[in-house]
């Protein structure tokens, strides 16, 4: 009989989010005519810009003539993408990134899980607590991690908590590491990075041969022009850090797929036998051999989001949620509870009231009031006792969930 990877026989018994659907689908079982309002996963819910629907729309008819039909593209991407994000992402910031670095791909989780692909099973890795679950199950799977102990936490991962006493930004660690994932905007606390903060982590990773795993998702809400929206302003990241970004959650493509990940060709691993090698070319290697590329017509899609009309309807779509998450944090504040994140970022992180565990607290929303958030315990031990909602839902769907919690809820 076939053997499997015992690695997955470690993981904790659900994924955070399909016991959220677990426990919603058995609620709306016994209650089917409860209205559930659901601001936990962050799925968009507006349609997307009109510009990369054109695109998009053009691309399915290329393909449809034999003069204009494309079959497989490049694994790394089509040039005229990859060069627009070089130039619109990163060097109009400063960042000196070339479009060669670019590797686009069909989401930012895929590649924060594909990226252990090149990485050897020996090194130190540290990630924040709480944290976005995909960095932890994935190297758990990859075999980087020991058993999980009763907190949840794995055995042989590096913890740095985030919570409300360091502005819910990691203390650089005493102790050396080798990778390191620090996410900004944060997911799921949204709290934000600065420069200065940013380059005592470059600092840092370059004093210890840290490799630092960006992911900048979010990038699109920073609306304060003092923070940084990448690693790349900093000096010194290209030789330290792997960037990670999304049209997700910006441009509304949860549904469509499409992203891409910077490695600078100047950033260098160890081989066993104690050499340098350049990571660029090991990851070249691995999308080559292990993906396909990102359809033409996405791609296409994609590339509209940098045009003018793209960019303007963007910024609409982001403003939108930036208004849910400003009308969540009034709403919960104004209720009575401690609330952090919702500025520069698409979510909003509650301090659970009463002493409630986070799971009773997801529990007595559900059941009180068809609202469904995330429990903070579902992101790591130190989430214990914090809940997140997600500005990613239709203005009417965001009062009158709110309307609900401040009426019917008791905190």
């Amino acid at each position: 009989m076939a053997t499997i990877n015992d690695n997955y026989l470690k993981l904790k018994a659900g994924y955070l989010f399909p016991e959220i659907a677990r426990r919603v689908n058995t609620f709306a079982e016994g209650n089917p005519e409860a209205q559930i309002i659901k601001l936990g996963i962050g799925d968009v819910t507006e349609p997307l810009p009109e510009a990369c629907c054109k695109a998009i729309i053009k691309a399915v008819e290329e393909m449809g003539a034999r003069a204009t039909f494309k079959g497989y593209g490049p694994e790394q991407g089509y040039p005229w993408l990859r060069e627009k994000i070089a130039i619109q992402d990163f060097q109009s910031r400063g960042c000196e990134i070339d479009a060669s670095e670019i590797f686009i791909s069909d989401g930012s989780k895929c590649d924060t899980g594909n990226i252990l692909d090149i990485f050897g099973h020996d090194n130190t890795i540290a990630v924040t607590d709480p944290v976005y679950p995909v960095y932890v199950d994935t190297n758990v799977m990859a075999g980087n991690t020991g058993d999980a102990k009763n907190n949840g936490e794995y055995e042989g991962l590096v913890y740095l908590p985030i919570t409300a006493e360091n502005q819910f930004t990691a203390e650089i660690p005493s102790e050396k590491v080798d990778l390191v994932y620090l996410c900004f905007p944060n997911n799921p606390t949204g709290a934000t990075a600065t420069k200065e903060y940013l380059k005592k982590w470059v600092d840092y990773a370059k004093a210890n041969g840290t490799i630092i795993f960006f992911d900048s998702a979010y990038e699109g809400y920073i609306t304060d022009p003092t923070l940084p929206h990448s690693i790349y302003e900093i000096e010194g990241a290209r030789d330290c850090a792997i960037e990670f970004r999304s049209f997700s959650k910006s441009a509304g493509f949860t549904g469509t797929r499409c992203a891409f990940t910077v490695v600078p060709k100047t950033l260098k691993g160890k081989a066993s036998d104690g050499s340098d090698v350049e990571v660029w070319k090991l990851w070249n290697r691995r999308q080559s051999t292990k993906f396909n590329g990102v359809s033409y017509i996405v791609q296409r899609g994609a590339e509209a989001a940098y045009s003018e009309e793209g960019k303007s309807q963007i910024k609409q779509l982001i403003n939108f949620y930036l208004e849910n998450a400003k009308i969540i944090c009034d709403k919960l504040t104004a209720a009575g509870l401690k609330v952090y994140g919702g500025v520069n970022a698409p979510y909003v992180w509650v301090k659970t009231p009463n002493n409630l565990s986070s799971w009773d607290f997801f529990d007595k929303l559900l059941h009180n009031t068809n609202v469904v958030g995330t429990p903070g315990s579902g992101f790591g031990a130190a989430g214990e006792g914090y809940f997140r909602i997600s500005a990613f839902n239709s203005r009417e769907n965001v009062e009158e969930a709110m309307k609900r919690i401040t009426e019917n809820f008791k905190i």
